[in-house]
């Protein structure tokens, strides 16, 4: 890309915001960023926490274990995922963590259009321990991790059995990542989600609003600005 990807651009927020900021509304458990050492960076969606990864440079698995460990005392299981995923979906994160807990499987492997998924994907947190060895031993491959414990795959027709992502995003574009300045101009030209504000269908990529009270799928939210819409979303603007 030519530069870091958190803090670029997306639609009046930032690519880290916006993928933190969806992990809030989805999840009930901690949001963690893992950082880099000496990271600085844009601004977080209030009560996420940042993690810093001590070594720099040992790739991903070495900043999934720090994130796994982070949060390893208080939840059980956690959807990792990185920060240039502007399409991510609510519906896609739920079959995945769904999935998780219906196998009993140490992580799962969604396998999109032939492609692995382990930056999108579920892994049980007490699996830090195994990753940070792994990549201690000098074995940096996201793909390195299967070969050490029980996983379940998902591939396109098991991930869209589930109505939901079926219906929200059929064509798995929650982990369409951007690694090229050509990625990325793609990316801002595609067509905001479709959602509805009070009743009437619109297009929004962000809340872009504030107000005295916001409903949002039918849950008060904080009128935050930039809160990450999706396919989907049902927004109702209340009047003071």
């Amino acid at each position: 890309m030519g530069r870091a990807k958190a803090d670029l651009a997306w639609h009046g927020s930032t690519f880290l915001y916006r993928t933190s900021a969806l992990l809030r509304r989805t999840v009930d458990g901690p949001v963690v960023v893992v950082a880099a050492p000496g990271q600085d960076l844009p601004d977080l969606p209030a009560g996420v926490e940042v993690a810093v990864d001590p070594v720099e440079g040992l790739g991903p698995m070495q900043g999934v274990a720090v994130g796994l460990a982070s949060v390893a005392d208080r939840v059980e299981s956690a959807f990792v995922c990185s920060t240039d995923m502007p399409f991510l979906h609510p519906a896609y994160i739920r079959r995945v963590m769904r999935a998780l807990a219906e196998t009993g499987a140490d992580m799962v492997l969604p396998w999109v259009n032939g492609h692995r998924q382990p930056l999108a994907t579920g892994y049980r947190t007490a699996l830090h321990p195994l990753i940070t060895r792994l990549v201690g031993e000098g074995d940096l491959r996201p793909g390195m991790l299967p070969k050490h414990c029980v996983v379940a795959r998902l591939d396109d027709e098991i991930l869209l059995r589930d109505e939901d992502l079926r219906r929200l995003d059929p064509r798995l574009d929650s982990v369409v990542n951007v690694n090229t300045p050509e990625d990325y101009a793609d990316a801002l030209a595609r067509a905001l989600p479709e959602i509805t504000v009070n009743g009437h269908a619109v297009r929004a990529a962000t809340l872009g609003r504030a107000a005295t009270s916001v409903v949002l799928n039918g849950a008060d939210v904080s009128p935050d600005p930039r809160l990450p819409l999706v396919t989907g979303d049902s927004v109702t603007v209340l009047e003071d």
